[in-house]
């Protein structure tokens, strides 16, 4: 598809598409790539859901956030292992398991039969995260860590590339290569927000940028998801934003899902809980029924 009156450096250009990512590039008959993941497909009428917590916490709140967002709908339990945090501090409250999170998502993957994903954010870790995920994610602020994205291509696992907060679509195709180019067939695009100079509230740090969801649908063939928890950073807005994703096109939607959100070890402003959860499931279904797709 031809992309007129090209920013140089910014946007996406029919030269970009040529040389630059002809891998994500759309093909000339305009198809967009399906996968499937643990018999669940991406990109096709299906509208997977991932739901879970920021961090695993303990074993027993993972099983039981498996069960009931399983229950509720969704496809993916999301958990991270290995959490990467703004700041270098921890505590007893600001914590992660690290490969004894890892233990705790097998655990509920053995108990639930729920598909895993979850982070990986070091190239030493990568055989350990693939051993566990069934799509691994890379997080935002490593979109262009090119030696971990390349090691993570080569598992052949199925892979999520959120966008970094300031990255245009452009370099985000570029990071989305990277994968392609060394083997990596199943690939998931996400948008986590961005930062921009207002976002409506003090504590909320990116805006979720649903116009990059039909851009990126336009030039690329991948599928995209989008990660209204993270972006709008509060979860009065989560509900709004994850129906307007799948209105927009979203072709997944991660949202992050505690059983007592107050009381996050992380990020305790952003999670629903099981109940607000599965209220927004049966919400999703009818906004996903409107423009042709489901999320059963």
């Amino acid at each position: 598809m031809a992309i007129e009156n090209k920013a140089p450096g910014k946007d996406v250009t029919d030269e970009d598409m040529a040389s630059k990512f002809p891998l994500a590039a759309i093909k000339p008959d305009g198809k967009h790539t399906r996968f499937k993941v643990k018999g669940v497909e991406f990109g096709g009428p299906l509208i997977p859901i991932m739901a879970g917590p920021n961090t695993v916490e303990n074993r027993d709140m993972i099983l039981r956030t498996a069960d009931a967002v399983k229950r509720a709908g969704a496809h993916f339990l999301r958990g991270g292992a290995f959490k990467p945090l703004s700041f270098p501090y921890r505590s007893e409250k600001y914590f992660e398991l690290r490969d004894e999170g890892l233990r705790y998502l097998q655990d509920a993957r053995d108990a639930t039969g729920i598909a895993i994903i979850t982070e990986c954010m070091d190239q030493a870790k990568v055989a350990a995260v693939a051993e566990v995920a069934d799509m691994i994610q890379i997080g935002t602020r490593n979109m262009q860590n090119y030696a971990l994205i390349t090691d993570i291509a080569r598992t052949r696992k199925p892979a999520m590339l959120k966008r970094h907060y300031g990255s245009s679509l452009r370099d985000w195709l570029g990071a989305a290569e990277y994968l392609l180019v060394e083997g990596a067939t199943d690939v998931l695009l996400c948008e986590r927000g961005m930062s921009v100079p207002h976002t409506h509230r003090a504590s909320s740090r990116f805006l979720l940028d649903l116009q990059v969801v039909p851009a990126a649908k336009e030039v690329s063939h991948l599928p995209v998801a989008t990660d209204p928890s993270h972006a709008t950073f509060w979860a009065n807005w989560v509900e709004p934003m994850t129906l307007a994703s799948i209105a927009a096109g979203a072709d997944s939607i991660m949202l992050e899902v505690h059983p007592d959100p107050r009381n996050a070890a992380v990020d305790p402003l952003q999670p629903i809980n099981f109940e607000d959860f599965a209220r927004l499931v049966e919400k999703m279904k009818r906004v996903a029924e409107a423009v042709g797709r489901t999320v059963s």
